[in-house]
């Protein structure tokens, strides 16, 4: 990150040194487009829009997780968003009025960068262990951490909501 904005607020540590009881392992990668955080899409709504083909290379011996994925039109991609600041807790997005605190926001600066991406899932190869996705929203390279089918029945929320209350 560049420097901080007005109102911004950084934790007295960065996570990304203090970390210690996760044990995660990373089971692939992404393979987008996008090299620079200043191309990349900012949300899934706008990398939608570009629809930009990227894909999944699953890690070899993840592979076989595979099965049963093919049926799934669209898929729950988390990542790990490496390239993200870690040490902010107040952020103030360039489109925003005021200051809000990370976890009101869908930033990837946050203590722990889990980047969350519904994706439609064009196909699947899982011999070779690719997913081929219609677009996604992060850099190429960024370290996959978990796949999982979307259930529109379980998932969608379809009177969620995000302001006033």
């Amino acid at each position: 990150m560049s420097g901080k904005r007005d109102g911004e607020v950084e934790l007295t540590f960065d996570p990304a040194e203090t970390a210690n009881d996760a044990r995660l392992e990373f089971i692939g990668r992404i393979r987008s487009a996008w090299s620079e955080r200043q191309n990349c899409p900012k949300n899934m709504a706008a990398a939608r829009m570009g629809a930009v083909a990227a894909r999944v290379e699953l890690d070899e011996p993840f592979r076989p997780g595979l099965h049963g994925l093919e049926k799934a039109s669209h898929v729950a991609i988390l990542t790990w968003l490496d390239q993200a600041p870690r040490n902010l807790i107040i952020q103030k997005p360039r489109h925003a009025p005021a200051p809000r605190g990370t976890f009101g926001l869908r930033s990837p600066a946050r203590p722990n960068p889990i980047g969350l991406h519904v994706v439609r899932l064009l196909s699947l190869d899982a011999k070779a262990g690719i997913l081929h996705l219609e677009a996604i929203d992060v850099l190429d390279g960024t370290p996959v951490v978990d796949i999982k089918p979307y259930y529109a029945s379980a998932d969608s929320i379809p009177d969620a909501t995000i302001g006033d209350k």
